[in-house]
Formats: C-alpha cells, structure tokens, sequence
C-alpha cells in the first residue's frame, strides 16, 4: 500500500494536463491529503481526499507522510506563520494544520479546531461573519484562498469550516441540500445559483438576507438578489441569472 501523501506548499496549483501553461482547475492547500494516481517526470496526477478532484501537480508540492498525525485545526486568521528552524511558510486562512515530523510550530491563538460547526449545530451568523472577512479577495479561476478565489471554491472553505462538505464546482453543489421555491423564502446562508444562457450552473453565491448576496466576481463582493438574479449597481445590470436556491444545513 502507498503512504499516504500530503501537500507541502501553502497553495498547489492542480492543472488540467501536466504543463505548467495548462488551465488551473482548482487548487490544493497545506496539508491536505491526495492520492498518487500517475507519476511522471515532473508532473504526478493525484486525486484530493477532500472533494475527489483529480489533476496534475508538480511532484515537488507533496510529498509522503508514512506516519501521518493530523491536527484537528483550521487556520481561521487570514494567514499564519508555520516555523521550523531553518524557514517560515506562510499558510492561508482555511488550511488544515498538519503538524509532524519537519519540526514546525504555529501561534496556537491563530488556530482553532475543525468541529467548530456542525450540521446539527450550525451557527449561521459566524458563517457570515467568516464569508465577510474573505470581501476583496481577488477573483482567480481554480482559487480556493484569501489570496485568489473562484465562486465555487469560497463556498466550499467557507462551509467546510463549519462542518458542512460541499463537492468542488457550482454545477455540482446545486445538487445538495433541498430546494427553497422562492426567493422571498430564502434564508441567510442559502446558497444561490446562477444559469447561463445553454441553461448551465456556471455561478453560486451565498445569500446573506435582506435580498443581499456575496459571490466572488472580478473579486468577492456583495450585490443585490432578487428573484431575476444579481444586481450591479455600478455597472447598473442585470450580471447573473438566478436559476435555483439551495438550502444546504
């Protein structure tokens, strides 16, 4: 049996073919777990124990952990220094902390444990509070941190803090949870999708109340919802079209 692997980067890029100018599908953070699928010389096609996600990644972002010992901690400040005595990595909100062998140490004050929410205790308020903390993170295709994030990616961290474990893409996240009819019955922490014009789910977003939503779009921002789909009011449009809601806790 091969030992477990581990990402060893504060962010992998995963790519759709083994080039460094393929498309990034999604991203892998610090610690999380993979298995080898294909290696090759520079390049190994792994698949993520999160999310079942499949890519390529350069065979110098993970590595093997034959005793592996994971924490129970995410990182809930926007970043967090991990020290050992030769370096620092800085690691992104979100990450699970995995602490072993290489000796690294981390400001406990900035970590708290995973089971911090629940779907049978969830705390909807400090999912928003969460989600707030991420407006103006810039818009990256594939991203999944505060440093680059896509629509789908913010929705997948921001509920898996809590408990709550959504699959990696919008189309597939529309498959969770049960349906909310109407737009006057959504709920903060909904989740709210957004069709194209083939009528595929290519957008999500979180709905906050009050017929606001926050979604990542150029960077993450919050719009106005409404029953057509998301409102901007600087470019004074119509940018989403609201195809279905969500109500995944």
């Amino acid at each position: 049996m091969n030992p477990p692997y581990v990402i060893q980067v504060a962010v992998a890029p995963v790519r759709q073919e083994p080039a460094d100018r393929a498309e990034q599908i999604t991203q892998f953070l610090y610690s999380e777990g993979i298995a080898l699928l294909e290696r090759r010389e520079k390049w190994s096609l792994v698949r993520s124990q999160l999310d079942g996600y499949e890519g390529w990644i350069d065979k110098k972002q993970y590595r093997a952990l034959p005793n592996a010992q994971f924490s129970t901690h995410f990182v809930l400040s926007r970043q967090t220094a991990l020290a050992n005595k030769t370096d620092v990595l800085w690691v992104p909100h979100g990450c699970v902390l995995l602490l072993d062998a290489q000796g690294r140490s981390f400001d406990g004050r900035q970590a708290e444990p995973a089971d911090i929410g629940s779907a049978q205790a969830f705390q909807t308020q400090a999912l928003l509070e969460t989600a707030q903390g991420y407006l103006n993170t810039p818009y990256l295709w594939g991203g999944r941190s505060l440093w680059g994030i896509d629509c789908s990616g913010l929705m997948q961290q921001l509920f898996r803090l809590y408990g709550i474990a959504l699959p990696r893409d919008a189309y597939q996240q529309a498959t969770v949870g049960t349906d909310v009819l109407l737009i006057g019955e959504a709920q903060a922490g909904d989740l709210a999708f957004f069709d194209n014009s083939e009528g595929r789910i290519i957008h999500v977003g979180l709905y906050l109340g009050n017929g606001l939503i926050l979604h990542a779009s150029g960077s993450v921002r919050i719009d106005k919802l409404d029953h057509f789909g998301i409102y901007n009011n600087e470019e004074a449009r119509y940018s989403h079209q609201l195809r279905l809601l969500k109500r995944v806790v």
